[in-house]
């Protein structure tokens, strides 16, 4: 329900809404299939290694960048988990505003506040408050992306939709990987808890699979019949003002609390405070900057696909090459900085901008590769420096 609460995001939608106005049908489905197997694939390597090891993905990056150098991690990580909240709390009160006429500096300040309380209980009421909003955003938009389908003709007449601005196939896969690859490389923070790493894995390929799946179709729908792509407003136009207004809160809410609870971690790993009031300070701050945020939503995305994956990948590669290390974090020996980790960090951004394909899985499997080669020249380095002296 967690993960299911995390992929359920208006965010999603939009991107969905964008796809599907620049894609064919056929290749909106293939662009949204594939780029959700990838986020998959990749969010379920590191929810195995989060369950098997217990640990948060900040304490995993001890392993690979070093105690201090996990700080690097921790600070783009957490930084961008705080931008996704402010986004997510405009993205409530505009569409709210536009229904209801309150003014929308209010909303964003007591949607933001309420949001920033909840996240003080911890994981136990992400549980509670997602074993709600799923259930409920996924019939109520259900329902409601039906009736739209149906007004225009069911499936046939979506396919007969030709885009007016045709997009790049690779663009889309970049928007797919990039909506969700900050939160996703934060998985470890949210599966650590289960009993078997197996498990962990089910849960992470059914929620970004499926559920992020889901929510593109929602979108790319809700925006061929009605030219709108966030369901609640969808819902506004079907004359569903109250229903929207719940859907649309509690979308947005569980991805906003899971984002505050993953940034609290972050700048704990960072400052040595304790998580949860990190996490209300940075929800005050994301609310404060929410605006600015959602303004700049594409340009975040396209920053995202490019700067975090390398992170996961790095993770994900130091796990198996040193998988023994992890069984016991309490005595294990870490470098204070580990240059190979940084290094790899930066190769993997220069390959998502530099390189044809696919930006984030260039970014992934380049910070993964260099770093997997140079660590262990770097430590062979500093074993001749040290037999020298």
């Amino acid at each position: 329900m967690v993960m299911l609460g995390l992929t359920f995001f208006s965010a999603s939608m939009w991107t969905g809404g964008t796809l599907g106005t620049g894609l064919s049908f056929d290749d909106f489905l293939l662009a949204v299939l594939i780029g959700n197997l990838i986020l998959g694939i990749y969010t379920s390597c590191l929810g195995y290694i989060g369950a098997s090891s217990g640990l948060s993905t900040h304490l995993l990056a001890r392993f690979s960048f070093g105690s201090k150098g996990s700080w690097l991690p921790s600070l783009i990580l957490g930084g961008t988990q705080v931008g996704w909240f402010g986004v997510g709390v405009a993205m409530f009160s505009i569409p709210v505003h536009k229904a209801t006429g309150i003014d929308t500096n209010i909303l964003i300040l007591v949607s933001g506040l309420l949001m920033t309380a909840t996240v003080y209980f911890g994981i136990s009421a992400l549980m509670i408050l997602s074993a709600i909003a799923v259930p409920a955003i996924a019939i109520l938009g259900g329902y409601s992306v039906n009736e739209a389908v149906n007004s225009v003709g069911g499936i046939d007449g979506l396919r007969a939709v030709t885009p007016a601005e045709p997009m790049e196939f690779s663009t889309a896969l970049v928007l797919v990987v990039g909506s969700f690859i900050s939160a996703g490389t934060l998985t470890a923070d949210f599966v650590r808890f289960g009993k078997k790493p197996r498990s962990a894995v089910f849960v992470t390929m059914a929620a970004f699979f499926v559920g992020n799946s889901l929510m593109f179709l929602f979108g790319a729908a809700g925006a061929a019949a009605t030219g709108q792509s966030d369901i609640s407003e969808v819902m506004i136009a079907q004359g569903l003002l109250i229903p929207a207004i719940i859907v649309l809160g509690l979308n947005i809410w569980t991805t906003n609390d899971n984002a505050l609870y993953a940034s609290g971690l972050g700048f704990s790993n960072i400052t040595g405070l304790p998580s949860k009031y990190l996490s209300m300070i940075n929800g005050v701050v994301g609310t404060l900057c929410a605006l600015w945020l959602y303004n700049n939503f594409v340009g975040w995305l396209t920053f995202l696909s490019a700067a975090i994956p390398p992170i996961g990948g790095i993770i994900i590669a130091d796990f198996l090459k040193n998988r023994h290390r992890y069984k016991d974090f309490a005595n294990a020996e870490v470098k204070t900085v580990n240059w190979a980790a940084i290094a790899g960090m930066a190769i993997g951004i220069a390959a998502g901008h530099y390189l044809p394909g696919i930006v984030p899985v260039n970014a992934v499997l380049g910070g993964a590769i260099s770093y997997l080669i140079l660590n262990p020249l770097l430590n062979r380095v500093a074993e001749r420096t040290q037999e020298q002296a």
